[in-house]
Order: C-alpha cells, then structure tokens, then sequence
C-alpha cells in the first residue's frame, strides 16, 4: 500500500525543446506509471530552483543552472487524506530550454520521452496536470489551486487557474 506523506514544498521541471517537451514515467509514490516532469520535495532552507535542480538530476542525469529555469507556475495542490486530514502543497514549477549530459531512466523515473506539444499523453497523467500544463505550453504564466482526494487519483473540485504576467 502507498504511504500517505505529507509534502508541503516540491518542484517539478519540464526539459523543452522547440515544439516538444521531456517527460517520463514515475516508478512509484504518487503518481507512479503516470507520465510526469521531474521534480520533488524542496529541503529546508533550499531554493526552489537549486532543489529544482538537484531533483532533475537525481531523476534524470541531467544538469541545469538554476539561472536557467524560467519559472512558469505556482501550483498549490489541496490534498485529502485516507483519514480525512488535509494538507497543501505548494509546487514551484519550471521550464528549462538549456541542460547538459544525457537523459537516463533511474529508480524513480522510467522512459524518458520527447512529447510533441500537439500529442501529450494526458489520458496517462495525474488529473489536474491535465487541465494546467496545456496552458503553460501555450506561453502563459500561472497561478493554479487544484483540490485532490487520497493519493491524488481524483479531482475533488474544477482546477482553479488565474493567469498571471510573471513571477520576478
């Protein structure tokens, strides 16, 4: 059975290339067998964008600078638990257009794959990414609050989504 945690600060970093972005598979936690970017929990006292890219590493093998990361959302993702408690988690999210090294399946991400912006699997992603990712590769910035039940398998209400002009 999944273990319930509790993740109140993450990232989550989508690789672009022109008309294509990188995503794989998650191997296990939530969302696993799902298509997804890379990303993760954010330490204490660590910058959303150096955890950014220390989680596109771990997953990946790939580097970026965090100067490079243009930062396209801010997703703050209300979670119910099997117990009924509830928590948020804020996810601070990224485009990178320049890495180095090459892409590499690991534990916790399977299949590497390029994605035409026209062809996404969105039938094999979590359910609010659905509905704010297509915004984000249409060029806009946003701010989104997407409500969830156990295990982020359903939605529990619309996900909110309000353009925004930047994040500086």
């Amino acid at each position: 059975m999944l273990e319930e945690k509790i993740l109140l600060h993450a990232t989550l970093v989508f690789l672009m290339k022109p008309k294509k972005i990188l995503m794989a598979k998650k191997a296990r936690k939530i969302g696993a067998g799902l298509w997804n970017g890379y990303g993760g929990g954010i330490n204490e006292g660590e910058d959303s964008r150096v955890a950014a890219v220390r989680e596109l590493e771990e997953e990946s093998s790939l580097h970026t600078d965090p100067k490079d990361l243009e930062k396209v959302a801010l997703i703050d993702f209300y979670n119910t638990k099997t117990d009924g408690t509830k928590f948020i988690c804020r996810v601070h999210v990224y485009f990178a257009t320049i890495w180095s090294g090459g892409v590499k399946e690991t534990e916790e991400m399977l299949q590497p794959t390029w994605f035409y912006l026209d062809k996404l699997p969105l039938d094999e992603m979590m359910p609010a990414d659905r509905e704010w990712l297509p915004p984000l590769l249409a060029g806009k910035k946003i701010i989104a609050k997407a409500y969830y039940g156990p295990f982020q398998k359903e939605l529990l209400g619309v996900v909110e989504i309000k353009e925004v002009a930047s994040f500086d």
